[in-house]
């Protein structure tokens, strides 16, 4: 896949860094199936999430500040959730068009369904944002999301890092999902760092596989059959999200391997958190997902007043769709990678409690890193 056009990274990631916890609370409006808007009285958009069950996120995080957003921007939201079924997100869809959506943002559980709701809506004249994840061979007109090569070169340095000292370290890989784009993404921005590695054999990669719609379950048997093929031997495991890293930690937890395997991650969870300060998840990437809900109502407000050169002023980078042949008007906001040394941040931004990941056998280490 081509790299982005345009690498400069948003300046809004100086910002608000979150946690994704495993809230599920909406603060506003719990839609996650049924719909329905805030009934300010400004212009309707539509929002539809991917599902609620391999990451905290979309719940916990992406609706409520959606919600919030969208709303002080003077527009009434109806956010929904597919909920991992891409059936249900196209007949969300239809439903939002026929409720007559000026604007719809869509985070696709697949790039082809995304698609096709993609060319629905611009039969009928309403502009899509791409939210979080770019449909390869769409026609929206804008995408919100991080540079996610950029985390996946977290991830890779993260690795990297971690074993530095075992030249010929043995590495499994578990990826996302192949129907998202962006685990594409993350495993381009990974193997620009590991690529090297391997080819030089400061690491060995044993395997990698992607895993369909990000089980965790799937994840994490998967993990297990390549450790067991490898005579139960691995030095450091490149896990895609906290969700899948918590799936491969209860595997080396089986095997008696559990805080000698460095263990990556992404989404800077509570369980994540909380893994790396007992010393079993080496480091996971916090997303701005404040940045990322506030860009996105800013660009739909334009676009509901057909102010597309506001559009425009706001979107000032582009990713490229080599499915679709094209490039698409991008934010692209910045990533940040948590290791123990600096897994106090979401405390200190206040979007995680330190009693979320303080206490028990956390409980030392977290007064000796200062998390109060």
């Amino acid at each position: 896949m081509k790299r982005r056009k345009t690498l400069a990274l948003a300046a809004a990631g100086t910002g608000l860094v979150l946690a994704m916890t495993a809230c599920g609370a909406n603060s506003s409006n719990n839609q996650s199936s049924g719909g329905g808007g805030s009934n300010n009285g400004g212009p309707k958009v539509g929002v539809i999430l991917p599902e609620t069950a391999t990451s905290a996120r979309w719940a916990g995080f992406d609706q409520p500040m959606l919600q919030d957003a969208l709303t002080k921007a003077g527009l009434n939201p109806i956010i929904e959730n597919a909920q991992g079924d891409n059936q249900r997100f196209s007949q969300q869809a239809d439903s939002m068009l026929s409720q007559g959506v000026k604007v719809l943002i869509i985070a696709a559980p697949s790039g082809d369904v995304g698609a096709t709701v993609e060319q629905k809506a611009k039969q009928q004249g309403v502009p899509v944002i791409n939210y979080d994840r770019l449909n390869l061979g769409g026609s929206a007109d804008y995408y919100v999301s991080f540079d996610n090569v950029q985390v996946g070169r977290l991830q890779g340095q993260a690795l990297a890092d971690a074993l530095k000292n075992k030249p010929g370290a043995q590495v499994i890989e578990i990826e996302g999902s192949p129907t998202d784009n962006n685990a594409t993404l993350f495993y381009n921005g990974q193997q620009e760092i590991l690529g090297p590695l391997y080819n030089s054999g400061a690491l060995k990669k044993v395997a990698s596989q992607r895993i369909d719609k990000w089980d965790n379950a799937v994840g994490g048997a998967t993990f297990e059959q390549f450790l067991s093929a490898n005579g139960g031997k691995v030095d450091g495991v490149l896990a895609a999200n906290d969700g899948m890293a918590g799936a491969v930690i209860t595997v080396l937890q089986k095997n008696g391997l559990a805080g000698s395997v460095p263990v990556t991650g992404q989404d800077a969870s509570a369980a994540g958190l909380k893994s790396i300060l007992q010393g079993q998840q080496y480091s996971t990437v916090f997303k701005p997902i404040k940045q990322e809900a506030d860009a996105t109502a800013q660009l739909a407000a334009a676009l509901v007043k057909g102010d597309t050169a506001t559009a425009d002023s706001i979107a000032k980078q582009s990713s490229d769709d080599p499915t679709g042949h094209r490039t698409v008007k991008s934010v692209l906001l910045t990533p940040q990678s948590i290791t123990k040394d600096n897994v106090k941040v979401p405390v200190e931004q206040g979007y995680v409690k330190a009693s979320e990941i303080c206490g028990g056998d956390t409980a030392a280490i977290c007064q000796q890193l200062g998390i109060s």
